[in-house]
């Protein structure tokens, strides 16, 4: 139903509501309407009356009570505890009045809930609070701590800026079923800098916002194109945490934008993490940063988390829905439904078309798609990865062969996805004693990550929640993992055999190119690549076979470091699909595909992969660079 304005949508939603609820206000609270109530329990208990209102109006609507019939903070936490089975493990219990909202911490969020939502629906009842029930994480996570901190702090502003991006979302719409069309402003025929603009007459979404953490002249997405307009931006979706998909987001906040960030609540608490990671590494080597941490905090305070498979209207003509894309923790598959039917875009992101230690298998299943834009990363011929359990395999090999001789095992990775996949094989091969007991260094932002994996265990694959939960056994918290602080660096390469899982993955920065300049010299020691290592970093050097490399040392002088140290790369271990799993991919779709766009790889894997996908199902392919347009309808 078309609205000709907001106070019309408003009226609609009054209508409908009985008079016996008392409604007090109806405001918009980002993509959602806030129905604000003074009884609210006649909704409670009747959800259909909710469903109806939502039907109507084909928006998110969301029962709040009104301020002034909510109990006091004190009186109502010491409800919900009575309420609460004691083993749900209740913690903290905090308050946003502007939202109306009561954050229930509980080491079993299931048993706050209560079967089919009773136990919260007491909690309404008894105290006109809306619960909103978080998981105790087993490792307490301090970017989740803060970031909770930062909400609830700004609590004011946060909701004056959900007001503000929802006066945006549900303005009328002017234009009906017009054109449609993708900007490439970054990630084409390359891996890095992503940024894909969608464009409508009504609206512009940006997916994506990376850097190339290559560096060089194309380290950033191409911002300064002429269809790129900061103030007309409706949204910015982040498919996922890694820096080439969501580390140049907190630019676009330095420059004026005020509009909404998506993505699901992991990439969120972990993108953050990552960036600020990013400035902290610049800074120490001396480089300039394109952002501060400011900008950082005022992305925190735009984004709008989602659930997977929750459908959100972002624009007048556009609606959201995220679905697992099985790359790392939280990274989605974004799919776009645009205008009244007129077309379905989905952007596969990073994606693994295959179950992993981790995570399940990527989404498949869309209600409609004609166009979907596929990552290439292994989309050239050769790129037919062995299966997981030969590179497990592989990987226990190489380990106990570098031990045997007394060496160390040095594994660059990237602090969130491959690090906390590697630490469950290595956890369960030592314990079934397959791998030597040795000490296992977790230096970088890897332990940080892995709190942040063990606050969502939502998202992980089914096997290992039913490990974490039911068999009480979680491999994070094995003893044989040793977090590292800087100053015990010196002991640990001077010291006996061992595995040292550092960031960063692409020996681009951090601690893991600190150990491969002390360790690079001795022919004992063993550098084990497991992840992509994108052109023009150190580790695509060794890769290629460098036996000697410039390093910049503490006192800013140059070295040549020898590469004496044996190095093996071993396939299997990525979050990427391969050819044949991307191939695999697109015949299981359940939608008629009428155009497929390759981009995140390699120029020659994105044409390759794109001639493939049009002599294999016959449908428009194009493999695009950088600042093309594409008219989709």
């Amino acid at each position: 139903m078309f609205y000709e304005d907001i106070d019309e949508l408003k009226q609609a939603i009054f209508e409908t509501i009985p008079k016996s609820a008392e409604v007090t206000a109806i405001e918009l609270e980002g993509p959602e309407i806030a129905v604000y109530l003074k009884n609210p329990n006649l909704l409670v208990d009747d959800a259909e009356v909710v469903k109806a209102i939502a039907k109507k109006v084909r928006k998110r609507i969301v029962i709040k009570s009104d301020p002034s019939v909510r109990l006091p903070p004190d009186e109502a936490e010491r409800i919900i505890r009575e309420k609460v089975d004691e083993d749900a493990g209740v913690g903290e219990i905090s308050f946003d009045n502007n939202l109306g909202e009561v954050i229930i911490e509980a080491k079993k969020p299931g048993l706050v809930i209560g079967k089919n939502g009773a136990t919260l629906r007491e909690i309404i009842r008894a105290t006109r609070w809306r619960p909103v029930v978080v998981r105790e994480p087993p490792i307490e996570s301090k970017m989740v701590k803060n970031i909770r901190g930062v909400l609830q702090a700004e609590r004011e502003q946060r909701k004056e800026i959900l007001k503000n991006i929802g006066w945006r979302i549900h303005r009328p719409s002017i234009f009906k079923n017009g054109w449609l069309r993708i900007i490439t402003l970054g990630g084409f025929r390359e891996v890095g800098r992503t940024a894909i603009l969608v464009q409508t007459p009504e609206s512009s979404v940006l997916i994506d916002c990376g850097i190339n953490v290559g560096g060089g002249e194309g380290a950033f997405p191409h911002l300064d194109a002429p269809e790129f307009d900061i103030e007309k931006l409706d949204a910015v979706i982040v498919t996922h945490a890694h820096l080439d998909h969501s580390g140049f987001v907190p630019f676009l906040f330095k420059y004026g934008y005020e509009g909404p960030v998506y993505c699901t609540t992991p990439t969120r608490n972990l993108m953050t993490l990552l960036q600020l990671d990013y400035l902290e590494v610049a800074e120490r080597e001396g480089k300039i940063t394109p952002y501060t941490q400011k900008d950082v905090k005022k992305m925190v305070l735009h984004t709008i988390t989602l659930e997977y498979g929750e459908v959100t209207d972002i624009a007048p003509d556009v609606r959201l829905t995220l679905h697992n894309a099985g790359h790392i923790l939280g990274s989605a598959i974004v799919h776009l439904h645009i205008g009244d039917g007129l077309h379905n875009i989905a952007y596969t992101g990073d994606f693994k078309f295959s179950k992993t230690r981790l995570f399940e298998p990527a989404c498949n299943t869309f209600p409609r798609l004609e166009t979907i834009i596929i990552e290439s990363t292994y989309g050239g011929p050769e790129d037919i990865k062995p299966s997981r359990k030969s590179a497990e395999r592989a990987l226990v090999s190489a380990i106990n062969t570098t031990l045997s001789r007394g060496g160390k095992i040095l594994i660059p990775v990237l602090g969130v996805g491959r690090a906390q996949e590697l630490m469950l094989v290595i956890e369960e091969y030592m314990r079934r004693g397959m791998i030597s007991e040795v000490p296992v260094y977790i230096d970088g932002m890897i332990s940080e990550a892995t709190a942040i994996h063990t606050t969502h265990p939502e998202y992980l694959s089914r096997d290992l929640r039913e490990r974490i939960f039911h068999q009480g056994s979680n491999p994070f918290l094995a003893e044989c993992f040793e977090t590292v602080k800087k100053e015990a660096r010196p002991d640990i390469v001077e010291g006996g055999p061992c595995i040292i899982m550092a960031t960063s993955g692409m020996l681009s920065g951090g601690p893991s190119v600190e150990y491969f300049r002390v360790m690079a010299p001795d022919p004992k020691n063993c550098l084990l690549f497991v992840t992509y290592q994108v052109e023009g970093t150190l580790g695509r050097r060794i890769q290629k076979g460098w036996r000697e490399v410039p390093m910049r040392m503490a006192d800013g002088k140059t070295e040549i470091v020898p590469v004496k140290m044996e190095v093996k790369t071993i396939e299997g271990f990525s979050g990427h699909s391969d050819r044949r799993q991307i191939i695999n991919y697109l015949k299981t779709l359940n939608s008629k595909l009428e155009r497929v766009i390759t981009c995140h790889g390699e120029g020659s894997k994105c044409v390759n992969m794109a001639t493939l996908i049009h002599r294999s199902f016959e449908i428009e392919t194009r493999a695009p660079q950088n600042l093309e347009t594409i008219r989709l309808r």
